[in-house]
């Protein structure tokens, strides 16, 4: 029953983020066509600054609604008022501060950017209420109209303008569509949230704030540091290269590590309310080696091909080594937000604000040392540190007692890679793909590669496939 439901709920929130995220793939190739690495850098730290927004104001409490014993209706409404009002309040303090904050961080011509993008906070808030709801009952499926339709909408209305020469105010004009459209289209779909105020939900939800809260804040701030470091350093230019090239290695991670996660975290919460936490074990195993597999070979396929991001403009050369090392650290990130799942899931809040807090402590000492050095240097000190905490957090698993068994799949995925990259290169390198700003070429190349790694999963790992087949029946 429970691997059923893992499957029914990965697939279809699959689905889901399949719609959305190619909508902001869409975006982010068309913006990459249409603005240059200024313009770029502009958007991405308006947008990152919205995004430790969004994290301060859901103050991690989303979770609480999957793991909660009192009724989740009455937890959702006393969350959604906590954290609308938390996302207002951010949206006032975020624009009035917006003008010492873009000076700071060497791009003053961004701030009427981050005053517009600030006024989407209250609306994600709403939405992210709906979102945790429906997590709680693994009813992914009426995801898609909010999620997915919102995030088209958004990407609609920022191509649009992106085409009419808007400029970067397009990107936030789409991601407010987007906000405003999410939970005005969850209610449509059934998945409202009736506000109210309920003191003995608001006090466990104040309970897991306090610690789960900073422990979010800090891992936001773990993706987004490097931006910042960069915009102060080196300035919006070489911040919109990166962009570039974090962007690309984001949709591995987004597309399936966020959806596997998003089903893990009720899924264990489930289990321990049930007293069956030795299923926690199984449920690691499974989800470690489903991401380990998928995002694996996509990974391999975004770094063998880096060098053809110049598909997008000659100006976008600079991207291709740090989209090589970034795509490593995708990986890395992909396992750790797995294995966190479990760690929250189980009551160890604390565990994760440590592990959280030694990641971004490692990743600031990293980026003092290297942004000075350019934006690979960047991505490097990214990868490594992500690494690092790799084999520290499989460690704390293992004394919870919850630790997935990843040898046997990280050696059979390291065989199906090489299945996968060997013809590819091969190829490659005798000119069969042509040169790498050849569009044709890219997708042959990306073609022959993942045929290749999907022959070698198929050979390395048949039994984790009829198990999959398993829980579709």
């Amino acid at each position: 029953m429970t691997g059923g439901l893992a499957v029914r709920g990965s697939l279809w929130l699959g689905a889901v983020n399949l719609v959305s995220k190619s909508s902001q793939v869409v975006v982010t190739l068309v913006l990459a066509a249409l603005l240059t690495e200024g313009q770029l850098g502009l958007v991405a730290l308006a947008v990152a600054l919205v995004n430790l927004g969004q994290v301060v104001q859901s103050i991690g409490v989303y979770d609480v609604i999957s793991r909660t014993e009192h009724d989740p209706r009455r937890m959702a409404g006393t969350v959604l008022v906590m954290s609308v009002g938390a996302g207002a309040l951010l949206a006032v303090v975020l624009a009035s501060a917006a003008g010492p904050i873009t000076a700071l961080l060497g791009s003053p011509e961004a701030e009427p950017l981050v005053r517009l993008a600030a006024l989407s906070l209250p609306f994600s808030a709403a939405g992210g209420v709906q979102m945790g709801l429906m997590h709680r009952d693994l009813d992914f499926r009426r995801r898609m109209l909010p999620d997915a339709g919102g995030a088209v909408l958004g990407a609609v209305v920022t191509v649009v303008l992106a085409l009419r020469d808007t400029g970067p105010a397009a990107l936030v004009v789409g991601l407010l569509c987007t906000a405003v459209a999410q939970p005005v289209l969850g209610v449509l779909a059934g998945g409202g949230v009736r506000p109210g105020w309920h003191p003995a939900a608001a006090a466990e939800a104040l309970r897991w704030i306090s610690v789960v809260g900073p422990a979010a804040v800090v891992a936001a701030l773990v993706v987004n540091v490097d931006y910042l470091a960069i915009g102060h350093v080196l300035g919006p230019e070489a911040v919109g290269v990166y962009s570039l090239a974090y962007r690309i290695a984001w949709v591995p991670y987004v597309m399936v590590a966020v959806v596997l996660g998003a089903v893990a975290f009720p899924l264990c919460a489930r289990l321990v309310r049930a007293g069956e936490r030795d299923g926690i074990t199984a449920v690691m195993d499974r989800f470690t080696r489903a991401v380990l597999v998928v995002t694996g070979g996509l990974y391999l396929a975004v770094a063998l091909l880096g060098d053809r991001v110049v598909v997008l403009g000659a100006r976008w050369e600079a991207a291709a080594a740090p989209l090589v090392l970034l795509s490593g650290y995708g990986l890395g990130i992909s396992v750790l937000h797995i294995w966190y799942q479990a760690v929250k899931a189980t009551g160890h809040a604390v565990l994760y604000l440590v592990l959280e807090v030694t990641h971004l402590v490692l990743v600031v000492v990293a980026l003092v040392v290297a942004t000075g050095h350019g934006v690979t240097a960047v991505a490097g000190a990214q990868l490594a540190v992500a690494w690092v905490v790799v084999p520290l957090t499989w460690f704390h698993l293992r004394r919870l007692g919850v630790a997935p068994a990843v040898g046997g799949a990280a050696a059979r995925v390291a065989v199906a890679a090489l299945v996968g990259a060997v013809p590819a290169v091969l190829l490659d390198r005798f000119g069969v793909f042509g040169p790498a700003d050849s569009p044709v070429g890219a997708l042959a190349e990306g073609a022959v590669l993942l045929l290749g790694y999907g022959v070698g999963t198929l050979l390395a790992h048949r039994a984790a496939l009829d198990e999959l087949r398993g829980g579709l029946r």
